[in-house]
């Protein structure tokens, strides 16, 4: 896996306070994650709600609920940030 893949995180619309809107501050620790091992990334809104999808070289490595991952921090004792991480440096 080179050490600068480009990250492509798809991301959707979730319910917060009663308000459906795409929110990135749930994606902070996964950001995080990607750009300290050496990664850039790029978000993608979508329509479908609740969900993150993370594609590397046009192939989906990854998904799972955004609002299963924690908010906001550095992601770094968020489990599903780095079974991201891991999904990433497997692609190849």
């Amino acid at each position: 896996m080179p050490a600068h893949a480009k990250v492509f995180i798809h991301y959707g619309p979730y319910e917060a306070c009663g308000i459906v809107d795409h929110k990135e501050s749930r994606l902070e620790g996964l950001r995080t994650v990607l750009r300290n091992d050496g990664h850039s990334s790029e978000m993608v809104q979508i329509d479908d709600r609740n969900t993150v999808n993370i594609f590397v070289n046009g192939e989906q490595v990854y998904k799972c609920d955004i609002r299963d991952l924690d908010y906001g921090g550095d992601g770094g004792l968020d489990v599903l940030c780095k079974e991201a991480l891991a999904a990433v440096r497997r692609a190849f």
